[in-house]
């Protein structure tokens, strides 16, 4: 698409809603608050703040500066600002299937938050006893038909958002979208601190005790931290850099990565401040890992005056989060095949839809059909592959290609990235660190990638 005619964002707010929509989904609400307890609570939730502002923080500027000043999908992006070095081009094709592959078994989980939400508004949870809340979630997992139902319900909302264009329908429906989902999380975050006995839940969450980082041994503690940064911000596959190439230059873009990281911090922390305090409350383990969700809170909605309610809130608020994501990584996908191939809006959205759907299948029966597919081992599952293919490989990897592209004078160069990220008001980029982020910061990140080989394939 010429650069003249290229789609842009109706506003700076939806500029900031859609990206941060990108950043909040599942790693906030729902890997950030069992995470967190797994790994000591408040000791824990300072470490991650910390890797989130100095590792994080500083690739979100450089994807939203290749993007704009490229004005192209991550699939052209890297080959506009340096044709000569046709090696960098290579990573835009992965970063395209990298979004791919993220959603082939992100919109298997996106239809489990949707299947309880309405599962939950119809009183279907509520009238379940404490030991029938997990075997319904494993009859969902165990259900073929379902799975793939509930796993389209959201190829088709995502789909049919981007398939109404930017502004009519990604940015509007996600502002929307967005601001639900804040109201909601405020509420529920407002109910669940005024339980009787939530101090104990607040004083786990809020009040560091270093001690407890060593529980879990503390390298282990300090590669989730760093990990969780990475993750929640969905950097290395260009999904930031393709809402960069929508937007003017009348805003500096570190004052803009600062919003819509303090965003999709505020959503991660708030997520906390709705569960452990709730969970200390009805005397529930915090640290009861990815089923903390869909089998524990049920049971203490359950427990509460009018839980019905706050479980079809919660839940609904989990859907909007998982759905932001679908939709923003929807449009990128959309924004590759219209800038590399051409095509219009219309048709990208609909071979699109049509692709992704069958390609999420094998995750969807990866719980039931295909269970004997095990690829890293007895009991993990289709999903357990293509999770760790994104998150331990292609994210990180990817922020790192990001990072030196930005950098080095073999990419688009630190001045040139400089230039990008201060153009328009707002705060300007450290220029006074650049020694940091073109030594210490891609050893760092190598040695994360590594430690996360280690941790899955040699113990």
């Amino acid at each position: 698409m010429p650069e003249n005619t290229r789609e842009t964002f109706a506003s700076r707010l939806g500029f900031i809603f859609l990206s941060a929509g990108c950043a909040i989904g599942l790693g906030n609400v729902w890997r950030f608050p069992f995470i967190t307890g797994k790994y000591g609570g408040a000791a824990f939730v300072l470490l991650y703040i910390i890797f989130l502002l100095f590792f994080a923080l500083p690739i979100m500027v450089m994807e939203f500066s290749v993007g704009r000043a490229s004005k192209q999908s991550p699939a052209r992006s890297f080959a506009v600002l340096r044709p000569d070095h046709k090696v960098w081009s290579l990573w835009g094709y992965v970063a395209w299937a990298g979004n791919y592959l993220l959603m082939m078994f992100y919109t298997t989980v996106t239809g489990w938050m949707i299947a309880y939400t309405y599962h939950s508004a119809a009183g279907n949870l509520s009238v379940l006893k404490s030991e029938e809340i997990g075997k319904f979630f494993g009859g969902l997992l165990a259900d073929p038909n379902a799975m793939v139902f509930w796993m389209a319900i959201s190829v088709i909302i995502g789909a049919v958002v981007c398939f109404l264009g930017l502004r009519k329908g990604v940015e509007r429906i996600t502002k929307l979208m967005m601001c639900g989902l804040l109201v909601i999380m405020i509420a529920l975050a407002v109910r669940s601190v005024t339980l009787e006995g939530a101090d104990k839940g607040l004083e786990f969450y809020l009040k560091p005790d270093f001690s407890k980082l060593t529980s879990e041994g503390l390298g282990t503690t300090l590669y989730a931290a760093l990990g969780q940064a990475f993750f929640t911000l969905s950097l290395g596959i260009g999904s930031m850099a393709i809402f960069g190439s929508y937007i003017e230059k009348d805003r500096s873009l570190f004052g803009e990565s600062l919003i819509v990281t303090g965003l999709d911090t505020f959503v991660a922390l708030t997520a906390g401040l709705i569960i452990f305090p709730a969970c200390f409350a009805y005397g529930i383990n915090p640290d009861a890992g990815p089923g903390l969700i869909f089998v524990t809170l049920p049971n203490m909605f359950n427990q509460m005056p009018n839980g019905k309610i706050w479980g079809t809130l919660f839940f609904l608020f989990m859907s909007f989060a998982a759905l932001s994501t679908v939709i923003a990584v929807f449009e990128t996908i959309v924004a590759c095949f219209m800038d590399r191939l051409g095509w219009s809006r219309r048709f990208s959205v609909i071979f699109m839809a049509v692709t992704i759907f069958v390609l999420s299948i094998p995750c969807a029966l990866g719980f039931n059909e295909w269970s004997f597919i095990q690829p890293l081992g007895e009991g993990t599952g289709v999903l357990d592959l293509e999770d760790f293919i994104v998150s331990n490989n292609l994210l990180p990897i990817g922020s790192i290609v990001y990072l030196l592209f930005c950098v080095t004078r073999y990419g688009w160069g630190w001045d040139n990235f400089v230039k990008e990220a201060d153009e328009g008001t707002g705060l300007k980029f450290p220029k006074a660190l650049r020694f940091y982020f073109t030594f210490v910061v891609p050893v760092i990140m190598c040695v994360v990638l590594g430690v996360g080989y280690y941790q899955t394939f040699a113990k």
